[in-house]
């Protein structure tokens, strides 16, 4: 046997010797038994490929690679059985055999084969490998950490030594932290803070002790650590919104700063500085809702003064009823009496009889007086919106919600509010208003809190709300809600004998309103005006005076034009006639149809002199209200 064969033969490493023409196993030493899960002379004469199932192709290039080179070197391949019972990784060596026997030469002709050459493989488990080179490298990095650790100890004893009369007498918690994340010192406000003395904590991994977990419990990764960056790369790290873990398992809030230690130009850790900003936070946390009720005020009186603007510009006269007739006296005396009280109250009258008048000599001779009267026209608001102008809405709660806005309920809180043409409130909606009516609460569109109020409710409508419980229009439990202390606003035709104060009343507020000069009526067209049945009530009566007041050439006002007692009587008569009768869709498209003619002649101008309000002698108010309701574009009226 030659010197080669007795190497090959009692080498540890699991060696064979192949004839890669035939891929034939010639000769296998003693280990390779143990590596292939066969007896060394059971492998003679076997196939080595079958040994690297599904690894054929890599067995082939690493072949051609050693007959080309002379030797080549896989890091890892997979073994495994014939059988596939067992597998291995291995790290494979493989170069041209020397002082072997050869074998007779192939009677192949081609050029790629070289029968005088077999090759010897070698095997090494590669799971051995790897254990051997991770102890060795354990091993190393040991006798080298001792030395490091002993260096930067004795960083940090002198950063420790040279401050300590500045670490005992600092108000905020100081520790130092190695390269590897181990506390090196501690000063007593850290002990008191942390609930861990520097014994404890000394040559401990400080993040995963005090700094594992984010506030909200979920775990803190050290590679996200500011405190590990600092000494990681070189900068100084602050963070002002995070929170350390005290030995009990609470935590507290803190604003820290990480500073790098630097040895000989080597990051070597860092010295944390940190202070507990739990009072700070709850003072910030008060402050943030004191803004936050600010903003709400601040919001609430803005839109309070909005609406009062809109008030002032509508021009009502909230001061007094005018009036000396047995109906207006009655109608003081029941406000004198509801007045003082909290009751609700239902204004019952024909349209233009001065309902908002009385609900504000209501408000204004009441308690709720310092706070504003809120008024809600319920026929001009859209039915899809009548939630959101009663209740309010929070941002996003529906398309076109981009901000939060106040209902007219809560703008009314401390207050009163006047639910004018309550009976157009759709019956979907009506349990919500009972609701607020009985409890006091309710919700704005979009949000879950429940708000409260204390607010009083006078109600108004020119319908038979009885009539509306009978057909199912409204609800029965809400009418009696409304109806605790009803009011009856009387036609002015059932009160004539007012008629010359109201003409003199209107006339001095017209005069004055359109800068004109002093005017008069006479007895003759006071008697005329008498004579009116006034369908219209007050409000008709105030606009044909502003009309008398503008038109007039002289000072002395006319009113000949008015149709005489008789005539409206006549009118009266007509709709008995079937023939006459009106269907309530039909006079609505025929409002429609005047409001659009009127607004044609105007160039869609709605308030002042010529204006369309002024035409149809009713309030501009009263006209924007309809063109909203009926969805009237006025932009295709006014003139370019």
């Amino acid at each position: 046997m030659t010197t080669e064969q007795k190497i090959f033969m009692s080498s540890p490493l699991a060696q064979v010797l192949v004839d890669p023409m035939t891929d034939t196993i010639l000769l296998a030493n003693i280990s390779a038994q143990n590596t292939f899960w066969s007896p060394n002379k059971a492998l003679i004469n076997q196939p080595l490929s079958q040994f690297f199932a599904g690894l054929f192709p890599d067995l082939v290039v690493l072949t051609q690679e050693i007959l080309s080179k002379g030797k080549a070197w896989r890091a890892e391949m997979m073994l495994r059985s014939p059988q596939d019972k067992h597998h291995r990784k291995v790290e494979v060596t493989g170069y041209i055999a020397g002082g072997f026997p050869k074998r007779e030469p192939s009677l192949s002709k081609d050029e790629n084969c070289q029968p005088d050459k077999h090759i010897v493989f070698c095997f090494q488990d590669k799971e051995v490998i790897d254990r051997n080179r991770a102890a060795a490298q354990a091993n190393e990095h040991y006798l080298s950490g001792i030395s490091q650790w002993r260096r930067v100890e004795r960083v940090f004893q002198e950063i420790e030594q040279d401050n300590q009369l500045i670490l005992n007498a600092a108000g905020e918690g100081i520790y130092g932290v190695d390269s590897e994340g181990r506390t090196t010192f501690l000063n007593p406000i850290a002990e008191e803070l942390l609930g861990w003395s520097k014994e404890d904590l000394f040559g401990k991994n400080i993040h995963t002790t005090i700094h594992h977990s984010h506030s909200s419990g979920d775990a803190y990764h050290s590679v996200d650590c500011p405190i590990y960056a600092a000494f990681c790369d070189g900068e100084v790290h602050r963070v002002v919104d995070e929170v350390f873990w005290r030995r009990d398992g609470t935590s507290f809030p803190v604003e820290y700063t990480s500073t790098p230690i630097k040895d000989n130009g080597h990051l070597v850790g860092a010295v944390v500085i940190f202070r507990d900003v739990t009072e700070q936070k709850h003072s910030q946390k008060k402050l943030l809702g004191a803004l936050r009720e600010i903003e709400s005020l601040k919001q609430r009186l803005e839109q309070e003064n909005e609406y009062l603007k809109e008030e002032i510009n509508d021009n009502f006269n909230y001061q007094n009823i005018v009036g000396k007739s047995s109906a207006v006296q009655h109608l003081v005396n029941q406000i004198e009496l509801v007045s003082p009280t909290n009751a609700t109250v239902l204004i019952c009258g024909e349209s233009g009889t001065g309902k908002e008048l009385i609900a504000r000599a209501i408000h204004e001779a009441s308690e709720r007086s310092h706070r504003p009267l809120i008024r809600v026209n319920c026929a001009a608001i859209p039915r899809d919106l009548f939630e959101s102008e009663f209740f309010g809405h929070v941002k996003g709660a529906f398309t076109g919600a981009i901000n939060d806005r106040l209902g007219r309920f809560e703008l009314a809180d401390g207050g009163t509010i006047f639910l004018d043409e309550v009976g157009e409130i759709p019956i979907e909606l009506q349990s919500k208003l009972l609701r607020v009516l009985q409890e006091q609460q309710f919700e704005r569109v979009g949000e879950a809190t429940t708000r409260k109020v204390n607010i009083r409710v006078i109600a108004a409508t020119n319908q038979a709300l009885k009539t509306l419980v009978e057909q199912k229009l409204f609800r029965e439990d809400l009418y009696f809600r409304l109806n605790v202390f009803p009011i009856v606003s009387v036609p002015l035709r059932e009160r004539r004998e007012d008629i010359p104060l109201l003409a003199i009343h209107f006339i001095e507020k017209s005069v004055k309103k359109f800068n004109k000069g002093p005017m008069k009526i006479s007895l003759a067209q006071t008697n005329q005006l008498m004579n009116y049945d006034w369908p219209g009530n007050i409000r008709e009566l105030e606009n044909i005076i502003e009309r008398q007041v503008i038109v007039s050439p002289s000072e002395n006002l006319v009113f000949d034009n008015l149709p005489t007692n008789q005539k409206t009587q006549a009118v009266e008569k007509r709709p008995h006639q079937p023939q006459a009768i009106v269907t309530e869709l039909d006079r609505k498209q025929q409002l429609k149809t005047d409001i659009i003619d009127v607004l044609k002649a105007t160039g869609g101008k709605i308030y002042g002199q010529d204006g369309a309000a002024q035409f149809m002698g009713i309030k501009p108010t009263t006209l924007a209200s309809r063109i909203k309701k009926y969805r009237i574009d006025i932009s295709a009226y006014k003139k370019q």
